[in-house]
């Protein structure tokens, strides 16, 4: 069936631009104008003290997470996820390759979004932050303990995780649903059998509550539309997940034209209680799938990969009361619930107003079957049945909305650039802030959950044209921090990210700061590969492996000179930290090695691989600088000729335990 184009969306999009044109005309020029007198002071820490949160902000494109102090917007640090990194060696020592493994192989770069802290009786609780990986349909859990990436979980039968990871209120669920329909099972079919073949899927992953392991639960079968984004309900609409979606035209072509046909799309709710009971009725299908699950041990300090092999699952069609469609304003993008869990904000981006939901009313609407028809088998409820009233007059693309805790809703709108401020129970418009420029996700800090902080909103900008010294065609992405202590919004301060900052989440730094590892005991390290002491730093063959038990404490590595390796031989460096003490790292690396060096925590054992290809004498050193006489943390290693009866030998301090 060959896809229609209308003269329709054409003419939105001319009038998008036209006025586009005539809000950026109105435009401040500069912040100047806009950022109060003493914003300096308001976001200045001074050295050797602390910020008073932690903002976790999605690396976008890059495939990591920035950390970042608020209100001074200082990036602390880049956590690895599913990108290697060559700062500190994820995804180049053996010890983490595994992580990065995903059912098709290999996968050293992805396509982060969404990072989501975990939280406990719907308030955050510091234990753990997951994060999506967008391309290769991936949810990864981070131990916010050791800031460490501790578990990776692939998901079969998605095409592109974007509506993903979003919790339950005690993080029983992790839930992602799938951008891109696609054929369940991996079947083979035309692309023009969309409606026929294609299917969306939602993804429910229990988590362990002391542990926090993950296991995917049970994936719900929809009909095939593309998901954007969730929330979990709470208080009474605890139980509930609502996702936005769109292309409800099912359109497999030329998205931009045939997936905005229609003038409303779908919130999408998902009764997961009712599901539960279903699983528990043994309503579940069990379905062959092939899926990787990777876990870092932070005792052994090594990955491992498992293969899972079947999904459990449910079919939203065939099973009553799971899921129902309510209409939603054009290509709904947030589906954002209310601090008190009876309002879900619906921000269509082509629509003129925000249209919020009333859990009480669809509630009702349920009871009273007050449905103008079924998509795909699924319910929909009529839009005034379940509506508390709209937004009117918003502005232009509203995108997604958080809250204050006081009874606002701070909605982006990514076309005219701004965040509104509106009231949740009127939804009177109330206040307004321009951003610079085209914002996407905005961040109040608890701003998903019950108790919001209500100190800040953080804009996560796409686009930073004249807002830092240019640097070649590609400019840095931003992020501006706006105080709403107040009834008006105001902005304090500009600061740029890595990569790009799609949507972020911030915690009070007391609720992580306090618990944070320092340093892993030696004691505890399971690694087999370990030396625990240079009493037990060696060399040994087996084959033509060669495996170097090293050590390093300020300022030496043991062994540091070693001979009798062969060109053909494949030496494998385990390197254990053996301080104790923090904030010691050391690094590794040797000449002519084709893999990044390595990066040691204190009490960690990993792993270098090194090939090498030629005769020769080859110096390795700690990378990371530890001490004044850091420069002389350095070794020797001699390669002979194949062949060669050169013995295997090394030296050491001889030191004991």
């Amino acid at each position: 069936m060959k896809a229609k184009v209308t003269r329709r969306p054409l003419l939105i999009a001319a009038a998008i631009i036209t006025l586009v044109s005539a809000l950026n005309g109105c435009k401040p020029k500069s912040a100047s104008n806009v950022v109060e007198g003493d914003a300096a002071q308001r976001v200045y820490v001074a050295p050797g003290k602390y910020d008073d949160y932690y903002l976790f902000a999605s690396g976008g494109f890059s495939g990591q997470v920035g950390v970042y102090g608020l209100p001074s917007g200082r990036l602390l640090k880049v956590v690895p996820v599913f990108s290697v990194n060559p700062e500190n060696g994820w995804g180049y020592s053996e010890e983490t390759k595994p992580m990065l493994e995903t059912s098709q192989g290999f996968s050293p770069w992805d396509d982060t979004h969404h990072p989501q802290l975990s939280v406990t009786n719907g308030e955050q609780d510091g234990r753990w932050l997951f994060i999506n990986a967008n391309n290769h349909p991936r949810i990864a859990r981070i131990d916010l303990k050791s800031f460490k990436t501790v578990e990776i979980l692939e998901l079969p039968n998605v095409g592109g995780n974007h509506a993903s990871p979003f919790v339950t209120p005690n993080t029983e669920y992790v839930v992602g649903a799938t951008r891109f329909s696609v054929p369940l099972d991996g079947e083979d079919v035309p692309i023009s059998s969309f409606k026929e073949n294609f299917r969306g899927t939602v993804n429910f992953i229990k988590i362990d509550k002391e542990s926090g392991h993950m296991n995917l639960a049970f994936q719900i079968m929809t009909p095939g539309v593309n998901f954007d984004l969730a929330r979990a309900g709470k208080g009474p609409s605890e139980g509930w997940m609502f996702f936005s979606c769109y292309n409800t035209e099912q359109a497999y072509e030329l998205l931009e034209v045939n997936a905005t046909q229609k003038d409303k799309d779908f919130i999408m709710a998902v009764n997961w209680k009712k599901a539960e009971e279903y699983i528990k009725a043994g309503k579940g299908v069990k379905k062959p799938a092939a899926y990787l699950h990777n876990k870092y041990d932070e005792k052994s300090h090594m990955a491992t990969s498992e293969l899972v092999k079947e999904v459990l699952q449910l079919d939203a069609k065939e099973l009553e009361g799971i899921c129902y469609f309510i209409p939603c304003p054009k290509s709904p993008h947030g589906a954002d619930v209310d601090p008190t869990g009876k309002y879900i904000a619906a921000s269509g981006k082509l629509a003129a107003v925000i249209p919020v939901f009333s859990f009480e009313k669809i509630q009702k609407a349920i009871a009273d079957k007050a449905f103008e028809g079924d998509f795909g088998g699924i319910p929909v409820i009529k839009y005034d049945a379940a509506l508390a009233g709209e937004v009117k007059k918003p502005g232009l693309g509203p995108l997604h909305t958080e809250f204050d805790g006081k009874g606002f809703g701070y909605t982006s709108m990514f076309v005219s650039s701004e965040i509104v401020k509106w009231n949740v129970e009127t939804r009177e418009v109330v206040d307004r802030i321009p951003t610079y420029y085209s914002i996407g996700h905005l961040c109040i800090p608890g701003g998903d959950t019950k108790k919001p902080w209500g100190q800040y909103v953080i804009a996560l900008n796409k686009i930073t044209k004249d807002r830092y010294l240019p640097t070649g065609p590609e400019l840095t992405q931003s992020a501006q921090l706006i105080d709403i202590s107040g009834d008006k919004m105001k902005l304090l301060l500009d600061f740029p990210t890595i990569g790009e900052p799609h949507y972020a989440q911030a915690i009070k730094a007391d609720l992580i700061k306090e618990k944070q590892v320092q340093w892993f005991k030696l004691e505890e390290n399971t690694n087999p590969f370990a030396a625990k002491g240079e009493g037990q730093a060696r060399v040994e063959r087996k084959g033509n492996e060669v495996h170097v038990y090293m050590t390093a404490i300020r300022s030496h590595l043991t062994p540091d000179n070693i001979e009798g390796v062969k060109v053909g031989d494949v030496v494998y460096f385990h390197v254990t930290n053996l301080e104790q003490d923090f904030d010691v790292p050391h690094g590794f690396a040797i000449k002519a090695n084709n893999n990044a060096e390595i990066l040691v925590m204190p009490g960690e054992t990993q792993t270098l691989k090194w090939v090498p290809k030629a005769v020769g004498v080859y110096p390795f050193y700690c990378t990371d600088f530890c001490s004044a006489l850091h420069q002389e943390m350095s070794g020797y290693i001699r390669v002979s000729p194949a062949g060669s009866s050169v013995a295997l030998s090394f030296n050491s301090t001889k030191k004991k335990e």
